[in-house]
């Protein structure tokens, strides 16, 4: 476990500004491009570039792929100056897809090279694949049953109720309430296009809420086919706390600032 100048513990979910935080995975990682494997490895290492999650950085010698040089570098504070590769695998090229810092001040990054996620049509962690980006080792996410009671109220109007909630307790975020769908007011709900993606719960779509003459732009989720570690959520659905007025057990809940906020 290495920490640069700058980065908290990845435990405390926030490296410091322009800092790094980086450690040796144990999981077999690959890469795959149009069927093909760009990269198998047993040496993934884990970097914490943004605060929220880690990136898989790979050792050069597990690369299948040819990375072949654009020209461009792109530059970061704490990992310096990279190489923007394409890779070429089999006569499939992802362009730009392949950063290498050769003369990075970390010296453990030198002789890795970073796969951009998006750039891969798909990654696998062990034989399972894992979607938007690498399982954090420092995230637990456990849902529960619970009997207490939740109101939802946007702009004053409740809609939802329910005093059977599955509580959903992700590591640095705060409760969420997964709710019936029948405990929700459904004519105020307004069919959303937005799709997201969790690497612990699934697909997520999504609702906007019409009330008192005013949309309310996806405040609401549902995962209707989540990943079997969170099947208790199936069909249920979850409001934002930072953006709802939120009533437990009758107390009304302050609402949390994160990056949803």
């Amino acid at each position: 476990m290495i920490s640069q100048p700058g980065a908290d513990a990845p435990g405390s979910g926030h490296p410091g500004r322009g800092g790094v935080h980086l450690e040796k995975g144990h999981k077999r990682v690959r890469a795959l491009l149009a069927g093909h494997v760009v990269a198998d490895t047993l040496s993934p290492w884990l970097v914490w570039e943004a605060p929220w999650y880690p990136t898989y950085y790979l050792p050069r010698e597990d690369v299948r792929a040819e990375l072949k040089e654009t020209g461009a570098t792109e530059h970061s504070p704490s990992r310096g100056d990279a190489v923007v590769c394409d890779v070429v695998v089999d006569g499939a090229v992802a362009e730009a897809a392949a950063l290498v810092y050769a003369e990075s001040p970390i010296p453990e990054l030198r002789g890795l090279v970073k796969l951009r996620w998006d750039a891969m049509d798909d990654w696998m962690e062990e034989d399972e694949l894992v979607y938007t980006h690498p399982r954090d080792p420092y995230t637990r996410v456990d849902i529960l049953a619970s009997s207490r009671r939740i109101q939802v109220l946007v702009d004053g109007v409740e809609v939802a109720s329910s005093d059977q909630p599955r509580i959903l307790f992700e590591t640095g975020l705060p409760p969420r309430y997964y709710l019936p769908l029948s405990h929700v007011s459904t004519e105020l709900l307004r069919p959303s296009s937005t799709v997201t993606h969790c690497p612990y719960k699934g697909d997520a779509t999504y609702w906007s809420i019409e009330v008192n003459g005013k949309v309310y732009e996806d405040y609401v989720w549902m995962y209707r086919t989540p990943l079997p570690e969170s099947q208790k959520i199936a069909g249920l659905a979850c409001f934002y706390n930072e953006k709802v007025d939120l009533v437990v057990d009758g107390v009304p809940a302050e609402r949390p600032r994160t990056k949803f906020s």
